[in-house]
């Protein structure tokens, strides 16, 4: 016997429809590139949205048709979010920070018909796009001088008379976005997720135990819409009705501040080196602005070191929320929210666990898996994290060797080394390719790593795995030291030696001015490990 209820299709369009009938008058507020701030409502974001939609169809776009973006984060790409999946086709959004080379790979291999690109990419799109195959491109600007072959934006909306009734019904099945990861460890793959897998992640993503987005909310998302959907906020916000601030290309600490406090923004959300350096931004300039509107700082994409989320709440007030979740997963996964009871703990705990990534979001079930099968709820036990649930991928686009990332029951294998323990709260201990094997026994890059930035001179520092003749591999650590501090290795390894037996140290700990990042802004540790493949290590005895 089934259940006499109505088969209500969970697609955008229905998260739009309630966004321009309740928050119509919400504001949306975007930084132009040239710096001037545009507003303006839900209803005239959804209004153009549709209008989109129409344009697109007359340019020959069709159901299932992939429309690509290569824009930061403004109005037009809300638009482009919102329209192009209400037509039934599906955005797939370009990450601009990838190589020219992937670009084309990946525009290819999703079959992009569009491109909407921001004027001042124009030079980025040109590197690739001879070898794309767009066969439109609309360019997103202020409208003068679009080069010949092109189309402008507004000229193509303002051809669209009426798009009131132009929403087709479009099943919850349906492949609505499009994302890629960042291939680093190989060519880029692709993500599809379908309107079902959206709406779920979006009432998931505004619960209290997760994300905690209301209407009352001023929402600004640091993390690029090319990134993991911005991790959903744009929707999660449309949804909610909560209004939205867009920082366009302008991702220094200044002017995120100067947003922060001008808009009086109560949630952003960004990626660890972002939050880096606003907290050196605010620890030099402790008092220069007024950020008392803010409830909360959503980290998420790399793990935040406790001394990180100290630092913020201790001097400055500000609460850190750390969040985990992947490409292949729309991408909320975890968020350490405290529970009462771990409310009642001493405050050092609170930030031990604050580090931690958390609790899995409802209908996101997790294990891990060891050597000997799946190992125990006991917070110490190790073993890579499996996932499921409704807005988990089951498979990459277009790619018939993508087997070996999902279990035989159908669960996905994150790559990630993690224990839980037993009220289901996951600690990540690093990515199964970053641990370091010494002598037979692991090391944990990220514990090492996390311990590094916990030193008063230190502001970024990633460890990873060198040869050696005799343990076969050891750690070996870049630092990167704040300005106007001063620290040797030496001291670093005493502080090390505080915490970690001596066989986990570090052979080596260079000062370097920067340390290599992912398009996705993550240490880019295949470059590190490949300039350590020929450094010679010594038995040096505090580290061996």
């Amino acid at each position: 016997m089934q259940g006499l209820i109505m088969d209500y299709q969970l697609t955008i369009p229905a998260i739009l429809r309630r966004a321009e009938q309740l928050f119509g008058d919400r504001e949306i507020v975007s930084r132009q590139p040239d710096r001037s701030i545009q507003r303006y409502t839900y209803g005239d974001c959804i209004r153009r949205a549709r209008k989109l939609g129409v344009a697109l169809k007359s340019l020959g776009v069709g159901r299932g048709d992939r429309v690509a973006t290569l824009c930061w984060n403004h109005y037009r790409h809300l638009e482009a979010y919102y329209g192009i999946p209400s037509s039934g086709a599906v955005v797939h959004t370009l990450n601009l920070r990838l190589h020219p080379d992937d670009l084309a790979y990946v525009a290819n291999h999703a079959g992009d018909t569009v491109v909407i690109v921001d004027k001042v990419l124009l030079g980025l799109l040109e590197k690739f796009r001879e070898r794309a195959p767009f066969k439109h491109v609309i360019v997103a600007g202020d409208g003068s001088d679009v080069p010949d072959g092109m189309l402008d934006y507004e000229v193509l909306l303002s051809s669209v008379q009426n798009s009131d009734d132009e929403s087709p019904e479009i099943d919850e099945r349906a492949a609505a976005v499009m994302c890629y990861t960042s291939g680093t460890t190989g060519r880029p793959k692709g993500v599809l997720y379908s309107h079902r897998a959206i709406a779920l992640h979006t009432l998931a993503s505004a619960l209290t135990m997760t994300l905690d987005i209301r209407e009352a909310d001023t929402v600004l998302a640091v993390v690029p819409m090319f990134h993991a959907n911005a991790w959903g906020l744009p929707f999660t916000c449309a949804m909610v009705g909560a209004k939205q601030v867009c920082p366009g290309p302008h991702l220094d600490p200044k002017s995120l501040l100067e947003l922060f406090e001008s808009e009086r923004v109560t949630i952003s959300a960004g990626v660890p080196t972002i939050w880096l350096g606003l907290l050196q931004a605010l620890d030099a300039e402790p008092r220069k602005y007024d950020l008392s509107a803010m409830r909360k700082l959503i980290v998420g994409g790399a793990a935040v070191p406790e001394s990180m989320i100290r630092g913020f709440q201790e001097r400055h007030g500000l609460s850190i929320v750390h969040a985990w979740g992947m490409t292949e997963m729309a991408p909320l996964g975890t968020v350490a929210n405290l529970s009462s009871d771990m409310a009642k703990e001493s405050k050092d705990t609170q930030y031990a666990l604050r580090a931690k990534q958390g609790l899995p979001a409802p209908f996101v079930e997790i294990r891990a898996r060891g050597e000997d099968g799946l190992v125990e709820w006991n917070g110490n036990s190790m073993g890579e994290l499996e996932v499921r649930g409704p807005w988990v991928a089951n498979g990459y686009y277009d790619a018939s060797d993508s087997g070996d990332r999902f279990t035989e029951d159908g669960w996905f294998k994150t790559g990630d080394i993690v224990s839980i323990d037993a009220k289901g709260f996951v600690e990540i201990r690093d990515r199964a390719k970053d641990l370091i094997k010494s002598g037979g026994e692991w090391i944990s890059s990220v514990a090492l790593e996390n311990a590094l930035m916990g030193h008063p001179a230190v502001a970024e520092a990633a460890v990873v795995a060198a040869p050696h003749p005799k343990w076969q591999e050891c750690p070996v650590a870049v630092v990167v030291l704040k300005s106007g501090q001063s620290a040797r290795p030496e001291d670093l390894t005493t502080h090390l030696a505080q915490s970690f037996p001596r066989w986990w140290l570090p052979h080596t700990i260079e000062m370097v001015a920067e340390i290599p990042r992912t398009s996705a802004g993550k240490v880019q540790k295949s470059a590190l490990r490949e300039r350590f493949k020929g450094w010679t290590a010594t038995d040096d005895p505090k580290a061996d």
